[in-house]
Formats: C-alpha cells, structure tokens, sequence
C-alpha cells in the first residue's frame, strides 16, 4: 500500500508542476507579446538579479553579488520561455502579466516579480 500511495503521488507531480502557481489575475502572454517585451531587452528582478535576452538568442543572467550564467533562450509558441545554459542545465519559465506587473513564474511555483 506505501508503494501505491507513492506512485500516485510520482503520477501528480507532473501535473501539478505545470499548474505554474497561476493566480487570479495572471494573464500569460504569447510568442509575439514576449518577443517584444524580451528579446533585445533586459529585465530585473526584485533581487537586483538581470537577465539579458540578446537578439541573437544568446542570454545572461546575472546575480546581485557578482557571477553570470550564460545559455541560449527560445520563445515557444505557447508562450514559454527555454534557456538551454552553457553549463548543461535547461529550464522553462512562462511569464505573466498580472494588473501593472510582470511575473516569471517557474516550473516547481516559484514566482519572481519583475522590477519595472
């Protein structure tokens, strides 16, 4: 029975990793939209961290207290955002808009508000 009961919840996580922490409000946005507001632009969050979206598809990110990561970036039709980083490691993120705000939000519902 342990066994079972684990398995079930192996089964959701996948599902409930891409719920994204979405609340009332957000509003996604799509290939188009991101492109304009990303590519060729920088963005910092709350942290003082920055991300940099080149329009060559290269991307940085840069931490408050020094250090850079480095990938390349792709806008999905669907909206999401993959950074394939030079050190082996990818991710996705989806960014909403919520009233005045821009939010990243992660795969495992983290939530990063964007300074603007």
């Amino acid at each position: 029975m342990r066994y079972l009961t684990l398995g079930l919840i192996l089964l959701a996580l996948p599902a409930a990793a891409q719920d994204w922490a979405v609340r009332d409000g957000d509003k996604s946005l799509a290939q188009a939209a991101l492109t304009e507001r990303l590519v060729g632009q920088q963005i910092q969050f709350y942290d003082n961290g920055i991300s940099r979206f080149e329009t060559d598809g290269r991307y940085s990110y840069t931490y408050d207290q020094g250090g850079t990561a480095y990938g390349q970036f792709e806008i999905a039709e669907d909206g999401l955002v993959c950074i394939d980083f030079i050190n082996g490691f990818s991710r996705c993120d989806r960014y909403v808009e919520n009233g005045e705000r821009f939010i990243l939000l992660t795969t495992d519902g983290l939530r990063f508000p964007i300074r603007p």
